[in-house]
């Protein structure tokens, strides 16, 4: 995979927030990236839960194209199993750029903060710290307690970005889509990809 086109792993677990999910997923197709997307037991609830059946996983890449247009078809989207942990991104000899966890759970995050890797997600969070790479963590857990907040910690020390779900409203946001847009905008711009997903602060 080019420098022009990245691989970009996500994963989407059972915190509140799919709609932060897809449109990051989207934005990246639009820029041209190999998306490659594992979703979690709860996250898959959670995509049918907030978005409706329309969104489940297996007609994720047709919910996708109905919802954000064809400018989606730029990348490639792949699905992974979260118990496939012989995947491609669960290897550091893969040429995966960076991932991210959109909406990252308390649950994984102590997986990922522990390196646990009881699944494809956490064993490939922990891969891309191992490798050096780019790590962005998206939680919306709120309020936090003392053990959660000592994860995030833990995973800034190693090496992540940590990103909570917090949308600004300087932009003047109209729809929860402005809001999407907001989050998915940093999160794009923390894994170094320039974007228009939010008017930038001129001062």
């Amino acid at each position: 995979m080019s420098a022009d086109h990245p691989t970009i792993a996500v994963g989407i677990t059972g915190a509140s927030g799919a709609i932060y999910a897809v449109r990051t997923v989207a934005a990246l197709l639009e820029r041209g990236c190999r998306v490659e997307v594992v979703v979690s037991d709860f996250g898959r609830r959670l995509l049918r839960d907030e978005l409706g059946p329309e969104a489940a996983v297996d007609s994720f890449e047709k919910y996708l194209r109905d919802r954000f247009g064809e400018g989606v078809d730029r990348g490639s989207l792949l699905l992974h199993p979260n118990k496939d942990v012989g995947a491609t991104i669960a290897s550091g000899s893969y040429r995966c750029s960076a991932m991210v966890i959109v909406p990252c759970s308390m649950k994984t995050l102590a997986g990922v903060a522990n390196g646990l890797s009881r699944n494809l997600i956490e064993r490939a969070a922990d891969v891309v710290l191992k490798e050096r790479r780019r790590l962005v963590i998206v939680p919306r857990e709120t309020p936090m307690s003392l053990p959660q907040l000592k994860n995030l910690v833990l995973c800034a020390e190693a090496g992540a970005v940590v990103l909570p779900a917090m949308p600004a409203f300087y932009q003047h946001p109209q729809t929860f889509d402005d809001l999407a847009d907001f989050v998915a905008g940093k999160i794009l711009s923390a894994l170094g990809f320039e974007h228009e997903l939010y008017p930038a602060w001129t001062g």
